[in-house]
């Protein structure tokens, strides 16, 4: 710690690395355009490669490191920024390979992809020379399990989309997959539960590459179709056309659900061939589930890596703010008349799903219309079942007052800079039966908590869900607290 204080670079290096373990590859895929100059009295010189990354940065991991740094040196850290295009040592290349300190680093430039998570010696070398000509094969037959551009949705465009903080990187790597402006990622893996517009976003990449290029060959499959397919090639002795199809007469491979291969060996040795097939043509490959690549069950290691080759993008619960403006962007396309006071009840009430939100919605409307009612706010309270009213039921008040009661804390601790181990245990606890139980997204719970970082709620959901499993104490006080909760 005395080395720390006085040496400003090792406690960079390690805040960086510490800030790291809680996603590498999203870490890995932003800090590819910063550069570390210098720390110095509290003076921690930064270079971005552009304006993008620089905002990004900032907001999103910037509080979490400089509070590190703090803890560790006592300084008061303030940033100071530079725009430079070319980089040549970016922060994840240096964690990645060695310790910042040394410096020899290889040099790259600055329009080339990013670093790979695996060896060189694994990863298929991308094609310096233009793309070649595809070979044309016969139009796809409609009793096969594909669906093409054709079976999209209308409405999931990316007009459509309403766009917040929490799913802002995943739209903007779907605009830049799709031919928009920014840099392109291949592949892109798009995570995130379930209703929260993974398959919206997939839909809206295939509709904008169709406009801009309608002699594109697209593919949209989920992981469950391309298994069938696959099999029903197997038994039907037409693994070449099958391979033709997606290798080949393919140009944008979108796959949904990539976590419903886990377990399917023979099924994921396809997919790898015909990922690599794609990838080295630079050929746009697009993923969702509902897992980051690394917590993907048994899934082969090779595919793991692959999927975080290019940008995982995650898409976390909408705040407050996005939902409401769900709402009514909803209610404007299906021409429902709704004041705002019933628009922030109902995002008040649902704050898990879009989808279900937007079905609340539909269903309002449609009682509305066959009892000639207005959809106000009564109606809607009416309307509304009950057991989804959150805010009738429980808060994130409520869950803290449960948990100062439960470990002998004032309600003041939990929202307090103290780092004394109960505390700090009681807060990630509470934090987690936040998350668990109200389904909160990281940024409305670090603000609930002192106005913490999303990255701090998330690292302490993960240790406290570890710990569930592997400790019995920790186990026995989460227990005794959803008992007083149920009750």
């Amino acid at each position: 710690m005395n080395d720390l204080r006085t040496d400003g670079q090792a406690a960079f290096e390690k805040a960086i690395a510490e800030t790291r373990v809680l996603s590498p590859a999203t870490f890995d895929q932003w800090f590819g355009g910063v550069q570390f100059d210098d720390l110095t009295d509290g003076v921690l010189s930064l270079r971005a490669r552009n304006e993008f990354v620089l905002e990004w940065v900032r907001d999103n991991f910037l509080p979490a490191i400089s509070e590190k740094i703090r803890f560790y040196t006592g300084w008061s850290v303030q940033t100071r920024w530079t725009l430079d295009p070319k980089l040549d040592r970016p922060i994840s290349v240096a964690v990645a390979a060695a310790p910042i300190r040394p410096r020899p680093l290889l040099l790259r430039p600055s329009s080339a992809p990013p670093p790979l998570a695996t060896p060189a010696a694994a990863a298929p070398a991308a094609p310096v020379a233009p793309r070649p000509t595809l070979v044309l094969v016969p139009p796809h037959d409609p009793k096969a399990n594909v669906r093409t551009a054709e079976d999209l949705n209308p409405k999931h465009t990316f007009g459509t989309f309403v766009v917040g903080p929490s799913n802002q990187l995943a739209h903007a790597a779907a605009v830049a997959a799709a031919g928009g402006a920014g840099r392109r990622y291949n592949p892109l893996f798009i995570c995130g539960g379930t209703g929260l517009g993974k398959t919206h976003l997939m839909h809206a990449i295939a509709h904008r590459v169709r406009e801009e290029r309608p002699a594109a060959r697209i593919i949209y499959v989920s992981a469950e179709v391309f298994t069938n397919d696959f099999i029903a090639a197997i038994q039907h002795h037409k693994m070449d056309e099958f391979r033709a199809r997606y290798r080949t007469a393919c140009d944008l491979l979108l796959v949904d659900d990539i976590q419903f291969l886990a377990g399917r060996e023979q099924t994921q040795e396809e997919f790898f061939h015909t990922f690599n097939a794609l990838h080295s043509s630079d050929r746009q490959i697009v993923v969702t589930s509902d897992k980051y690549p690394q917590n993907l069950e048994r899934m082969a290691d090779r595919l793991v890596s692959r999927f975080s080759w290019g940008l995982v993008a995650d898409i976390q619960v909408p705040e407050l703010e996005t939902r409401v403006a769900i709402v009514r962007h909803k209610a404007a396309q299906e021409a429902i008349t709704l004041g705002d006071e019933v628009a922030l009840f109902l995002a008040q009430t649902i704050s898990s799903n879009v989808r279900e939100l937007e079905g609340t919605l539909i269903r309002l409307a449609a009682k509305s219309s066959l009892t000639g009612q207005p959809v106000d706010l009564a109606f809607a309270r009416g309307e509304v079942n009950t057991s989804l009213l959150r805010t009738d039921l429980m808060s994130v008040e409520d869950i803290q007052r449960a948990v100062c009661h439960h470990f002998h804390l004032r309600s003041i601790d939990l929202t307090s800079k103290d780092r004394h181990k109960s505390i700090a245990f009681a807060r990630h606890v509470a934090m987690y039966l936040c998350k668990q139980r109200l389904k909160c997204s990281f940024p409305e719970i670090g603000r609930a908590f002192g106005n913490r970082d999303h990255t701090t709620v998330m690292s302490a959901v993960r240790k406290i869900e570890a710990q569930r499993e592997s400790d019995p104490q920790v186990r026995a006080h989460i227990e005794a607290l959803e008992r007083k909760l149920a009750e």
